[in-house]
């Protein structure tokens, strides 16, 4: 991989294992509008991002500043995913699939941005939870902290249409902001001690825990478990099948592959 700065955009080459489409459409992620193919427009830690890929490259709208502070680790450059790919491979199942989306990658998200939007996905559709996100930062005009959020009732949340959800993203905002939950310390927890910790909050059971620690936190032996992945399980593995076992260290990223590897192939026979 190659990074350099031409004019006013940071150029990475050869960027193996990394597909723009691939990374942001897998389901991990949902604050982004897609512009074109291969073509998005993004936030996060308050910043903003035009990210496109075209002739063999990844182009980033930003300085050399907010790159490396901010898009760097937030695309998780910094670590082997030829690595990653070669190792799941010696299962059959992903060895397709990770032929069909070899370029993603864990994003790494803002912890409480992570959460609220895996509470707003809760029961819910892709389409949707992306219209609820829209709603929210449209209310605040970028996705709130939870200072702001803590200060909102239901009425106020009325607006982004999230449901039941509401009750469950102020508990979240509220316990933040008033340093019961401190997101901070779950770097240094494993998956369990993580996951008993963020369901503290109401509405957050096993797979929106599995989320946030895959997905803010980079604990790539996180493996969520939502409908898609059930029928996933379901359809190509045994009964009882020991997926933490199988695919240890890196089960998150086969369940990435998982994911969007069926998902895109009922999309593909119009299932969905």
């Amino acid at each position: 991989m190659n990074i350099f700065e031409s004019k006013n955009k940071i150029i990475i080459e050869n960027a193996a294992h990394f597909d723009l489409t691939e990374t942001f459409e897998c389901g991990q992620y949902l604050n982004f509008n897609k512009l074109g193919d291969g073509d998005y427009e993004t936030s996060a830690y308050g910043k903003r991002l035009r990210v496109y890929q075209a002739d063999g490259k990844i182009c980033l709208e930003t300085s050399p500043e907010d790159f490396k502070n901010v898009w760097y680790d937030f695309f998780d450059l910094g670590r082997d995913y030829k690595k990653i790919f070669e190792t799941l491979r010696r299962d059959e199942i992903i060895k397709k699939a990770s032929d069909f989306c070899p370029g993603i990658r864990i994003l790494r998200q803002d912890p409480f941005e992570c959460l609220i939007s895996f509470i707003i996905s809760q029961n819910n559709n892709i389409p949707r939870i992306k219209k609820i996100i829209g709603r929210l930062c449209e209310r605040f005009g970028r996705f709130p902290g939870p200072e702001e959020l803590a200060g909102s009732d239901l009425e106020d949340l009325a607006v982004i249409k999230s449901g039941f959800r509401a009750k469950y993203i102020l508990d979240a905002a509220k316990k933040t902001d008033a340093g019961d939950l401190k997101l901070d310390l779950i770097y240094g927890m494993n998956i369990d001690t993580g996951a008993a910790y963020l369901k503290q909050i109401k509405g957050v059971g096993d797979k929106v825990a599995a989320c946030v620690l895959l997905f803010a936190y980079n604990k790539l032996d996180a493996f969520p478990i939502d409908v898609w992945i059930k029928k996933v399980l379901e359809k190509y593995y045994p009964p009882g099948f020991d997926y933490k076992k199988h695919f240890g260290e890196y089960a998150g990223v086969a369940n990435a592959y998982l994911f969007y590897y069926e998902r895109e192939n009922q999309k593909r026979k119009g299932i969905l």
